[in-house]
């Protein structure tokens, strides 16, 4: 939770961190000065005195709320009342985070308050570092208070016996709801059952959840709840009563969707970022191979060039992840083209726009990715794009206390879909990068959360492929069996997909070799004499009814499907890598 002073928070409450003397020590105050931080937003003015009486809390809050230094000025606080420094592997505090991104984002916000306390170590401990190295470094310089995601939390806290907790204060978990989504369950319960049950328990989460519940039921006593709500504020001005009830969403966000057909998608994408070109803009979509698809197409667009567009995905090694997080932050304006991983807690200053391409599996998720702008009083936009037959979704959002307004489609929005067609046809990489998130997207459109209005089987392959920019529809279990509309698609003409070459001169080098190995083994190979057996299958087959030969296919299809949702699974673990994954699926032939 970066310091924007230019847009400090007093719209949003009266109340001063300096008005919450005696609870709050002049050095801590101070921080809070130097940090840019006056006045409170509602979540910190009701949970910071909680906290500091020690009080246990179950913060539910909406998104940007400042949630974080709600928990972190207080731990500090809580500590400084101790009657004796800590010795170097006294444990005083855990704070446990979804993701890599929000706990290096927490543990930066928490230094300039760690600072004021005397003799004490914060760590942080996340996956994607070597975890030998982390052990030596609390061996060698102690570890007063852990902050860190789950899994690296409870390995740290198995292996090393060395750590203290016998004088441990305080335990928070940030966004519980993610933390249970995610499945962290055993290892949070693996987590609580080290540490003493006489803490100080904060529970915060801008979605509470029946999981939830009996998370806070589990670890916490007689928990105070505290619940800060935003009334929301249409783009008309006027508030009817039904939407002067409590919002999810803070009141200077304004929500948008846009309705189009999937073969004007991309268009329509291009157009807004085109026109949004001085802004901060994030665009969520359903898959990293999305995300890398586009973050490599869209550079090479005429409309687009010179803009600063950032990929970010769960596929990317950490430290790829962390440059790019910390660049789109540096930037005063520039696009984030990412997954849900940079949907939760993240606070990335000056966020003007975000754009949901793809409206996210879970609906719970909507509310933390439209929160990534409007933070601490900011005015913020966000659109969501739907198809015409995913207008339901409006209202189920507006049952959820989220409020859509409808935005016109553009009609001046030029065609991109052939200059994105021609980078595919001087690219290798450009075609193989598409089809793959193609397929990636119709997978993840059949485990959508809302299935009963994001219907796969209604899907019009024909005209999502259009918008992809596909040069040939590939072929897919799911277009056989369910007879998807292939209706909309134009194949590309005079293109022979064997001669298209990568840019890369290396990978072209090697896709050459693996062609001409490929053409050796097949000229080695002796043709098989055919059995009687052989000669009689045709005849076999003949006689089979059509259910019998459509029971055949079937099988056939799924096995292939199958296959394929094996591959994607290996290729987002690392256990294959891209090249792999176009031969195995037979995409490198296409």
């Amino acid at each position: 939770m970066g310091a924007d002073p230019e847009n400090l928070n007093r719209a949003l409450t009266e109340t001063r961190f300096s008005d919450l003397r005696p609870e709050l020590s002049e050095s801590v105050l101070e921080a809070l000065s130097q940090t840019g931080f006056e006045f409170c937003t509602p979540v910190q003015a009701a949970t910071i005195p909680l906290l500091c009486k020690f009080k246990d809390v179950a913060v539910d809050a909406a998104t940007g709320s400042g949630k974080t230094l709600a928990f972190v000025v207080p731990l500090v606080e809580i500590i400084r009342r101790v009657s004796t420094p800590p010795k170097p592997h006294q444990v005083m505090g855990v704070i446990i985070s979804p993701t890599r991104e929000l706990a290096s984002q927490i543990y930066k916000v928490a230094q300039p308050f760690i600072a004021t306390l005397s003799n004490f170590k914060s760590i942080l401990l996340v996956g994607g570092t070597d975890v030998k190295a982390d052990m030596t470094m609390i061996d060698e310089e102690g570890a007063n208070l852990l902050i860190g995601t789950p899994g690296r939390l409870n390995d740290i806290m198995e292996r090393m016996e060395i750590l203290d907790y016998k004088s441990f204060e305080v335990l928070i978990l940030d966004e519980a709801d993610r933390l249970l989504d995610l499945g962290f369950q055993t290892q949070i319960n693996a987590i609580i059952s080290r540490l003493p049950k006489l803490r100080r328990t904060g529970l915060f989460s801008a979605t509470q959840t029946e999981a939830v519940e009996e998370l806070a039921k589990a670890g916490m006593r007689n928990p105070v709840r505290v619940e800060v709500r935003a009334e929301t504020k249409p783009a008309n001005g006027t508030v009817s009563s039904e939407q002067a009830a409590s919002s999810r969403t803070p009141s200077s966000l304004h929500l948008e969707y846009l309705e189009c057909e999937a073969d004007k998608k991309s268009s329509q994408l291009v157009d807004l970022l085109v026109k949004n070109k001085s802004q901060k803009i994030i665009v969520y979509f359903m898959t990293c191979a999305c995300v890398q698809y586009w973050g490599l197409v869209l550079p090479r667009l005429a409309p687009l060039k010179g803009f600063n567009l950032i990929p970010l995905c769960g596929d990317m090694k950490q430290v790829a992840r962390e440059k790019a997080l910390d660049r789109f932050r540096s930037l005063s304006s520039g696009i984030l083209l990412c997954t849900d991983v940079a949907a939760r807690g993240l606070d990335i200053p000056g966020v003007d726009f975000v754009i949901q391409y793809d409206p996210p599996q879970d609906p719970n998720v909507f509310v933390h990715r439209v929160g990534r702008t409007a933070r601490m009083g900011r005015e913020g936009n966000s659109i969501v794009f739907l198809l015409p037959k995913e207008e339901a979704y409006v209202e189920f959002l507006r049952l959820r206390r989220i409020p859509l307004q409808e935005r016109e489609i553009s009609e001046d929005a030029s065609d991109i879909i052939p200059q994105i067609r021609s980078a595919a046809t001087k690219d290798r990489d450009v075609m193989e990068k598409g089809v793959r998130a193609f397929v990636s997207f119709v997978c993840g459109y059949k485990n959508h959360n809302c299935s009963y209005i994001f219907r796969w089987k209604e899907l019009e392959i024909g005209r999502l492929a259009m918008g992809f920019g596909l040069l040939k529809l590939p072929s897919m279990p799911e277009v056989k069996r369910f007879s998807l509309s292939i209706e909309g698609f134009t194949p590309a003409e005079d293109v022979k997909w064997e001669d298209i070459k990568f840019k890369d001169k290396s990978r072209e080098k090697q896709r050459k070799k693996n062609l001409q190995a490929k053409k050796e083994k097949q000229l080695h190979e002796q043709p098989r004499k055919p059995s009687k057996s052989s000669n009689a299958e045709p005849s076999a087959m003949r006689k089979k009814t059509a259910k019998q030969r459509r029971a055949v296919q079937t099988v056939e299809d799924d096995d292939e499907l199958t296959r394929d949702y094996r591959l994607l699974k290996k290729l987002k673990k690392g256990t294959i890598d891209e090249s792999e994954f176009a031969k195995l699926s037979g995409i490198e032939d296409f």
